[in-house]
């Protein structure tokens, strides 16, 4: 079984006929009586509609989506794999498949973007996290299953496919022809920004550990004196537990990077570092948003709480739980999809619906800052059926966030990216506290108090 922290749809497939046979031994158990005399009366709905639909049924696709809406009413990330569902996952999971490039999830019967992928058909159109897709071709796609919904958007490579995409403060839905293609997911890039090696991770799939390693030592063997490493997760939905550990152990000296808790509080399962700081030290900044998730949120706050980087950027989607991957009958039948454990921070921080928290709150653009001004209930905190936040911890409420880029910042220019250029700062000034600070300034809409912007050093020169 291996360990996700991903989002997904779900299915389970039951012989009707088995729903009634009970073993008798087990009426015995307190409670099972009524659980059986459920599954009875299951089995008779299912015989009546059978009989009685206005048209043939297909009885597999029935029982799979009335397990599918048990299991999602769980919560938005346990489901059920059929065979078809669960081969695209692994696939997925290699880095290599056809479609789009997108990161969904099914909110009230929406498709909702959790992230777009680096250099594919949805990065290129602009599409962002947080936008819920509506059609397909034209053909609503309200309350379909996410699977379904999935599917629709996979296709031959060149082939075009127009989506229908609302977003937050926009008036209209708009919509956007994309070419299909396949998607070979490059999930590290690293380059000198400055003196500063940049790493961008866009998913924690398979030798993603491997691979961040990779960078770190190319970015020395380029620049042996480089002066610290900003690690780039934002729009980064998350992946493989065993990656996110792996990255993390990269900067990290041994020690522990995340815990995972299941029902039993005494079951509890803990993650650590092996000896050797693969960057000798040098300083770390990692870049989230709110589409850094799972095992984003794994890294940056094992790298906060271990003190060995400053996080800069927008409060992370808050997805503190773990997916085991269960296959029935050795993956003939599929997989199950089952949320098991919630994840904890070294410091014994569950990350739940609250996310992880920057140390320097810095908005990308004016939109994003509009946002964070009006809207309290995003990612992980915006679903209905999400599992609770740790006791007492709730996600921050609608605000003006610390900075947004400044009238004498170029936001057209190429490459330009307000967030890094921070980053970057925090490297340069050796902390945050030393960053120097600007007048006030407000966004519209916020009911928080006014907050401070920072300026920026001069920005650095790319190589």
């Amino acid at each position: 079984m291996r360990k996700l922290i991903l989002t997904g749809a779900s299915c389970f497939a039951l012989g009707a006929g088995g729903m009634a046979l009970v073993n008798q031994q087990a009426w015995a158990r307190p409670g099972d009586a009524e659980t059986y005399r459920m599954l009875e009366l299951f089995g008779d709905v299912l015989s009546t509609v059978q009989n009685n639909y206005v048209v043939k049924v297909d009885d597999k696709k029935l029982i799979e989506s009335a397990i599918d809406g048990m299991l999602t009413s769980l919560d938005p990330h346990s489901g059920y794999l059929n065979l078809e569902a669960f081969d695209e996952l692994r696939e997925s999971s290699r880095g290599e498949y056809g479609g789009l490039g997108l990161e969904v999830t099914a909110e009230e019967g929406l498709v909702k973007v959790i992230a777009p992928m680096d250099d594919t058909p949805a990065g290129r159109a602009g599409i962002k996290a947080g936008d819920y897709i509506t059609a397909i071709d034209d053909q609503s796609i309200v309350g379909m299953n996410l699977t379904e919904a999935v599917k629709s958007m996979r296709g031959a490579p060149g082939a075009k496919i127009k989506l229908t995409i609302a977003r937050d403060g926009e008036e209209e839905p708009m919509d956007l022809t994309l070419v299909r293609e396949v998607i070979q997911v490059k999930i590290v890039k690293a380059r000198m920004e400055g003196d500063y090696g940049v790493i961008r991770l866009t998913q924690f799939n398979e030798d993603a550990g491997e691979k961040t390693a990779q960078a770190v030592r190319d970015l020395l063997r380029q620049r042996p004196d480089l002066k610290g490493f900003v690690l780039d997760l934002r729009n980064n939905p998350g992946g493989l537990l065993d990656e996110s550990v792996d990255v993390a152990d990269v900067f990290l000296d041994g020690g522990e990077v995340v815990s995972q808790r299941g029902r039993d509080p005494r079951d509890i399962v803990r993650y650590n570092a092996k000896p050797g700081d693969l960057t000798g030290g040098k300083p770390v900044v990692v870049l989230v948003n709110y589409g850094s998730a799972s095992a984003s949120e794994i890294v940056a706050g094992a790298l906060q709480d271990r003190k060995r980087a400053s996080v800069v950027g927008l409060t992370t989607f808050g997805k503190g739980s773990v997916q085991t991957v269960i296959p029935l009958r050795n993956g003939l039948d599929g997989a199950l999809k089952l949320t098991t454990d919630r994840y904890f921070t070294p410091s014994g921080r569950s990350i739940q619906r609250t996310g992880i928290e920057p140390d320097l709150e810095v908005a990308r653009d004016e939109r994003e800052a509009k946002q964070v001004a009006r809207l309290s209930a995003r990612g992980e905190a915006s679903y209905r059926n999400a599992l609770d936040a740790e006791a007492g911890k709730a996600r921050r409420e609608a605000h003006d966030p610390a900075e947004i880029p400044p009238s004498t910042f170029d936001a057209k220019a190429k490459d330009a990216d307000f967030q890094l250029v921070r980053a970057v700062d925090v490297l340069k000034y050796g902390s945050v506290r030393a960053v120097p600070k600007l007048p006030t300034l407000k966004v519209a809409g916020a009911k928080a108090p006014v907050t401070t912007a920072v300026k920026p050093a001069p920005a650095q020169k790319r190589n």
